[in-house]
């Protein structure tokens, strides 16, 4: 590592260099070690070689320190993302982590936010609230900075510290609670420039993960909690993602589980027949009754009690919702959270389905009290279906919508399943797993007109911004290149986003020549990890491997013998030597390739709208 002296300059042996050109780190001073084994809580590739080559550390569950070699791989990748989203007209600035609560009162997202916003009282006894993302804080800034429609369109980012108490924290960074993102947000005066900015985004997201060499595929996806008009999600496709997407190779069609849609087959014309009760012993379930009766799946009406806590005003409420879809699909609880507005979802217990006046097991929506009563789309096509007759034993044939029974809601609450007939061509879907590593939304005016955030238009009226929303997880994304750059022996970085460029080993009997070289790149500008440490060949050759850098020099007697210097990238086999005296013009030209390598990757990708 460099040493500084009591002035103002870095020394590299005996040559200083200007601290703003220091680019290179002895391995014998580098903060933190790599782990020979595999720690025993690693859930996913990228969780064990981010531990064991050095980059993170774990502090509690989903909370983790970036040790220097991630740190510097993130100021990499944040770096990139300033770069593409200053190219569209990207202004940062730096928002608080800590909010006063009253803006989240006044977008009423206090109380329809559940326990994962952490929630605190500042010593004066306010309410306060710890980031999980920053519209509000947005449009709070908007109403006091923005006046007029001079002043728009305007495109404002940051990248800071959020948090989000989730209850299942796994997979290293993948789901984390504490973590970094970029958040951008565009201000328009009408729709056009909110399409304009979101398209915009759409590609320079692309242009970010491709120039982290991050193959990604940009699907629909649900708005929750953000609110607004549209949203797409932008995935990696690998199966220890937790999202899944329904995707047709035949048209193109992608789109999150959790919003997908399906070619919906309505059930056969027929006349309507009259209500009869039957006998149904010990038959509890969709497939046994249907196998019992002798009717289709298809033929049946599904259940579904879920409890639903309901922001009504600014107070919560737990509502029974029964939500019957055909027995052949199954509910899409965020579609059922939609619908009825939830701001919580939970299976209800037997206790709670008896009070609505149902039975478990042969429930029917006939005749239920204090009960919100939501129904797919497909049941009002499907006459003649069997339903539960509320009793033990018991179902009924011939349910119909509206002759029967009635709903709060009617809409799309199908979870689309493998095979589904895709909405758009009809061909079979299938279903891949993936992580979300960035989304963007069409928020609209739900944050501008709820803080009062408007703007003078040139006919002289008051209107409220039009508002988007643009978010990436650096830590996330990391962990996503990990996932994606691998092999059995470690990691293998792209060379934008590797905490260095050259990986420079020095062998016993080689050490002087090691120096020599080490000094040589420092002085040429180049980033290089140094392994000046007293262990055998076979420890740094290993370490090399685990830690990823693309690529490795070796100085040894047995590389000096055959001429020089020994090069091998990383993600490649055969190595070669290079003179002593062209290290630095072959390294750079190395470098030079593996960007180039990189930089086909960006494209221009059509928007899928």
């Amino acid at each position: 590592m460099p040493r500084l002296n009591a002035g103002r300059h870095a020394f590299i042996g005996d040559a200083y260099i200007k601290p703003q050109e220091i680019t290179a780190m002895r391995m014998s001073k580098l903060f933190s070690q790599t782990l020979r084994d595999k720690p025993s809580d690693a859930e996913v590739p990228s969780h064990e070689l981010l531990l064991r080559a050095g980059f993170i550390r774990q502090l509690a569950a989903g909370i983790f320190s970036y040790l220097p070699l991630a740190k510097r791989s993130l100021t990499k990748i944040e770096n990139i993302m300033r770069k593409e989203i200053d190219a569209i007209g990207g202004q940062e600035v730096t928002m608080p982590v800590v909010h006063p609560a009253q803006i989240w009162k006044e977008t009423l997202r206090w109380f329809q936010v559940g326990s994962e916003m952490a929630r605190f009282k500042d010593k004066s006894g306010r309410d306060m609230v710890l980031a999980m993302t920053h519209e509000e804080v947005v449009a709070d800034l908007v109403r006091r900075e923005v006046h007029s429609y001079r002043q728009l369109p305007m495109l404002v980012y940051h990248i800071q510290t959020k948090w989000r108490d989730d209850p299942r924290p796994r997979a290293g960074l993948i789901r984390v609670r504490e973590f970094t993102m970029k958040d951008s947000y565009s201000l328009d005066v009408d729709e056009e420039g909110l399409d304009k900015q979101y398209r915009a985004h759409y590609q320079a997201y692309f242009d970010i993960f491709h120039r982290c060499a991050l193959p990604v595929r940009a699907v629909k996806s649900d708005v929750g909690m953000m609110g607004g008009s549209l949203a797409h999600e932008f995935m990696y496709l690998t199966p220890v993602g937790e999202d899944t997407l329904m995707i047709c190779d035949n048209c193109g069609y992608a789109a999150n589980r959790q919003v997908a849609r399906i070619e919906k087959v309505a059930g056969s014309k027929e006349a309507l027949k009259p209500v009869k009760k039957v006998a149904t012993p010990g038959i509890t379930t969709i497939e046994g009754l249907a196998e019992f009766l002798d009717v289709p799946e298809a033929k049946t009406a599904k259940a579904v009690f879920m409890m639903a806590t309901i922001t009504e005003g600014e107070v919560d409420v737990d509502r029974l919702v029964f939500a019957v879809v055909r027995g052949d699909t199954e509910v899409n609880e965020t579609k059922l959270t939609n619908a009825v507005k939830a701001k919580e979802l939970r299976p209800a217990t037997d206790e709670e389905i008896a009070a609505s006046g149902a039975v478990a097991g042969y429930a029917s929506p006939k005749g239920l009290k204090d009960t919100l009563i939501v129904v797919d789309d497909l049941i009002p096509e499907s006459p003649n279906l069997v339903a539960g007759a509320n009793e033990e034993g018991h179902h009924l044939l011939n349910v119909n919508y509206e002759r029967d029974f009635h709903a709060d809601f009617v809409g799309d609450l199908v979870l689309a399943q493998e095979g589904d007939p895709c909405p758009e061509c009809k061909e079979a879907m299938h279903a891949e797993r993936g992580v979300e590593v960035g989304n963007i939304f069409k928020l609209g005016t739900r944050y501008s007109e709820a803080l009062g955030a408007e703007f003078l238009d040139k006919d002289g009226s008051s209107k409220p911004v039009i508002m988007g929303s643009y978010g990436i997880g650096s830590g996330r994304l990391l962990a996503s290149i990990a996932e994606e750059h691998h092999d059995e022996h470690g990691l293998i970085w792209p060379i934008t986003v590797s905490p260095y460029h050259v990986h420079l080993l020095s062998l016993k009997g080689a050490e002087k020549d090691g120096e020599e070289a080490f000094k040589k790149l420092v002085e040429a500008g180049l980033e290089v990890l140094f392994d000046d440490r007293e262990e055998s060949p076979g420890v740094k050759f290993a370490d090399a491997d685990l830690i990823g850098v693309p690529i490795r020099l070796t100085v040894s007697k047995r590389s000096l013998k055959q001429g020089g210097v020994e090069m091998k990238r990383r993600d490649r086999e055969e190595s070669v030597v290079i003179p002593s005296g062209e290290i630095v013009d072959a390294v750079t030209a190395e470098i030079s390739a593996l960007k180039e390598e990189v930089q086909a990757l960006v494209v221009e990708v059509p928007y899928d709208d």
